[in-house]
């Protein structure tokens, strides 16, 4: 067999090799079995014994089965399909195996797209249907695996996700590489890769997610019959070309921006405003996202309810019309609008739950009544407790059309759940006759339910209904892993995902920008991009820095778009934290979120074209405008991006005045410091900061705040003798001063507003090249004061050019 680029020989049941046709070169690593197709039956995996060829369809035997597998066998342009076409077996086939096959390459494994990748050439496996799972089937709920994987070399250590809290990833885990699943797996002689199908034609009891028993139905999808991949090699450089033409060739998802594949096109990583509007305030948020030069606004959390997904009525009073009424504002203003779902969780005020339950909620596992119970009994007694005993988040059964929460269940025999509210969750408490069925059901950690294969199925065409309805042009499925209730792990996450895509019309298929919780193999084919990485745990700069950095390598190794998570601007939020990470996103071609609000107080009400919250905001979406104007326009050249990846280094960019798509560059050297002001009687402390300034003489830019709970007066601030600079106001706790190398100085009271400015003598404060001295002196009022001081001095400027 051969494709444009490789030669596959097949011999015994094994690939014998995988070819470089321009190089000779074999690709499969040697010395390790390399099986077309395994299957396992009673639990063993079993390798085949021989093969026979009739045309395209290569029989295979299992003698300790008693098994044949035919698989259908064929060459395209770009790559070699396989199908498992019929199945004859004396013992039940559990599970089929492609592969794993094992390659010399290592270099770049791309574990979740299944592709891997050496200087000169690429290999890959390509799941062609959702039932066919990318990875290796390690466990039985088929939950994608994710963790860390220790670069060769480095020490041993804990794992990646092993900490304690989630504001970053500890600095001694720098040699780990996050992994998110098995499509392609790094070993010690390169790499393999593998997929696999499960036969679901019977229920099982099993560990799945969070449970150690749960009840997988049966699920009727002709089991391992039909299981397809596609295998591929190719130039390393036409890696991503390839998996292109394969979707093209398959009829896989295919999504575009703008007629462009969306994995190739530079507007995947377009950046967003997040903001929660509503009807009458998507006018304002335009105006901000106009500030900042963006084409997409996003909202977190629009909907009152997950089920069936309704909006909240105090920001959108006319429902589903109401937010179309907001998207179609914004597409005359240029903008697109995104939202924020859960997937299939269902909040208890959702009538999937109240005041019927659906029938479709997923069950951890079910028991049957002892006893008939009438409407008042807090005891429930059950026949097998094996479901219950693992207390859950909102620990409630079903039984018939009521829901029942309870508190515990008893010890021993004979089981009762006891501690019961009747009718939970505005449902209606009745009686039940012995024998009745009572189901445990599953739940999550955000206080909902969820739903099975079909209920999730149709709450995913309920979202592409609402995008086909409100014509939203962005949408995160958050969540995603509340699919793994269904039982079927990554499968039930891709049927959920294709549900919304196979739903939406021609017009839109394809053309909404997507992400989600977690990835996957196939789910690679739906969604855009991803954007891990989240503001709510530490500082601007400091929450989830690491493990944003370490997405970036998994975005290379896998192919896909960069984005650089979630940010949120608040109070303190300054133009120098703003400027840390837009040269981020400079420097790995990554978008971004950007979370702030339109607000509420008096100075927005009375002008509307205010922004919120901090004082800063102006002037920071002015440099996002900037900042991702150059990015967007490829001005940061290859050789700079390095520089501006590092996350200790500081840059300032500036459009050059009058000339169109011209910027300026600057590197900024920063020196912070936190000095202590002991009080003297009747004469002001003085406190000393030693800095260098690696660039030019030039008028200093320098920030000062009041740490702790001292005010302090009579401040002077000055350089290496040097005639100081007086402030003529006192400063109390919170107050922020800024000189930016201009006549004036700005204070900034608590909450960051301005309070008031001071005309200054600029050329006392003039910081030359090299060592020396910041002197700041004060008279504290209290025993002593903290003041947290910042010098910043620039470097000579770069400048820069759009390039597209």
């Amino acid at each position: 067999m051969r494709t444009s680029f490789v030669r596959c020989r097949i011999e015994g049941g094994f690939l014998r090799s995988f070819e470089d046709r321009l190089s000779g070169r074999s690709y499969l690593a040697p010395g390790q079995p390399a099986p077309l197709l395994s299957i396992r039956v009673d639990g063993e995996l079993l390798q085949p014994d021989s093969m026979e060829r009739r045309g395209p369809v290569i029989t295979l035997y299992y003698d300790r089965a008693g098994a044949r597998v035919d698989v259908r066998a064929q060459a395209r342009a770009v790559h070699f399909t396989f199908e498992v076409v019929s199945v004859a077996s004396e013992r039940r086939v559990e599970l089929v195996v492609w592969g794993p096959y094992p390659t010399t390459i290592g270099e770049h494994v791309g574990d979740t797209v299944g592709v891997v990748r050496d200087g000169a050439f690429a290999m890959g496996i390509q799941a062609l249907n959702p039932k066919t799972l990318g990875g290796f089937p390690v466990t039985e709920d088929d939950v994608t695996p994710s963790g860390a994987r220790r670069r060769p070399g480095a020490d041993a250590g804990s794992g990646l996700f092993d900490q304690g809290s989630y504001a970053d990833i500890s600095p001694d885990l720098r040699d780990e590489e996050i992994v998110r699943g098995y499509a392609a797996q790094a070993t010690a002689f390169g790499s393999v890769l593998q997929a696999y199908c499960r036969n679901r034609d019977v229920e099982r009891v099993i560990p799945n997610w969070n449970y150690r028993a749960y009840t997988v139905p049966a699920f009727e999808d002709g089991g391992v019959i039909g299981s397809r991949i596609a295998l591929f090699g190719c130039p390393a450089e036409q890696a991503l070309d390839t998996i292109g033409a394969i979707e093209t060739a398959e009829g896989l998802p295919h999504p575009v921006i703008n007629g462009k594949w969306a994995k190739q096109a530079y507007e995947a990583t377009a950046s967003c405003l997040v903001i929660d509007f509503g009807e009458d305030t998507i006018r304002q948020a335009l105006r901000l996202v106009r500030r900042a030069g963006l084409s997409f606004l996003y909202h977190s959390a629009p909907f009152a309810a997950w089920g069936h997904f309704e909006l909240k009525p105090e920001l959108f009073p006319h429902g589903w019309d109401g937010f179309r009424s907001c998207v179609d504002e914004a597409a005359r203003n240029g903008v697109g609008v995104g939202f924020h779902t859960l997937s299939n969780f269902i909040t208890t005020n959702d009538s999937y739950v109240t005041p019927i339950p659906d029938r479709r909620l997923a069950r951890i596992g079910s028991a049957a009544l002892t006893d008939a119970v009438d409407a008042e009994q807090t005891e429930i007694p059950i026949d097998d407790p094996l479901f219950f005993r693992e207390d859950t988040v909102l620990n409630t059964v079903t039984l018939g059309e009521e829901l029942v929460q309870y508190e515990r269940i008893s010890a021993a025999a004979p089981c009762r759940l006891s501690g019961c509210t009747r009718g939970a969750w505005g449902t209606a408490a009745s009686a039940h006759a012995r024998g009745a069925a009572v189901g445990k059901l599953a739940d999550h950690g955000y206080g909902v339910f969820l739903g099975d294969v079909s209920l999730s199925t149709e709450m995913a065409e309920r979202i592409a209904d609402f995008c086909a309805h409100t014509g939203a042009a962005q949408l995160s499925f958050d969540g995603l892993e509340g699919n793994f209730a269904t039982g079927l792990g990554q499968y039930g996450r891709t049927l959920f995902t294709m549900a919304w895509y196979d739903r939406l019309d021609s017009r839109l298929q394809g053309r909404i920008i997507n992400d989600a919780s977690n990835p996957g193999h196939f789910n690679w084919h739906v969604y855009t991009r991803m954007n891990w990485g989240e503001p709510w745990y530490a500082g601007f700069r400091e929450s989830q820095t690491r493990y944003r950095v370490k997405n970036q390598d998994y975005y290379r190794r896998n192919l896909m778009p960069r984005m650089f998570g979630w940010f949120a601007l608040r109070e303190e939020t300054s133009i120098e934290d703003a400027e840390w990470l837009l040269a981020r996103a400079a420097g790995f071609d990554a978008g971004f979120a950007l979370a702030t609000s339109v607000g509420s107080d008096a100075r927005q009400q009375a002008d509307p074209s205010s922004v919120a919250p901090g004082e800063h905001t102006a002037s920071i979406l002015d440099a996002v405008s900037r900042w991702e104007s150059a990015r967007m326009s490829g001005a940061f050249p290859e050789g700079l991006k390095q520089d501006l990846q590092n996350v200790n280094r500081e840059f300032h960019l500036e459009s050059i005045p009058v000339v169109a798509d011209r910027w300026h560059l600057s590197p900024v050297h920063s020196d912070k410091a936190d000095l202590r002001l002991v009080a003297i009687a009747g004469r002001p402390s003085l406190a000393a900061h030693g800095f260098d300034n690696p660039h030019r003489e030039q008028r200093l830019s320098f920030i000062l705040e009041i740490r702790g709970d001292t005010t302090v007066s009579e401040v002077t601030i000055g350089i290496s003798g040097k005639e100081p600079v007086r402030l003529d106001r006192t400063l109390a706790p919170g107050d922020v001063v800024r000189i930016d190398g201009l006549a004036d100085v700005a204070v900034h009271s608590r909450g960051r507003r301005e309070s008031g400015r001071q005309d200054i003598d600029p050329a006392r404060l003039v910081a030359r090249n090299g060592r020396q001295d910041l002197e700041i002196g004060a008279v504290v009022a209290g025993r002593a004061a903290d003041v947290h001081v910042e010098i910043r001095t620039a470097g000579e400027p770069l400048r820069l050019q759009a390039r597209t």
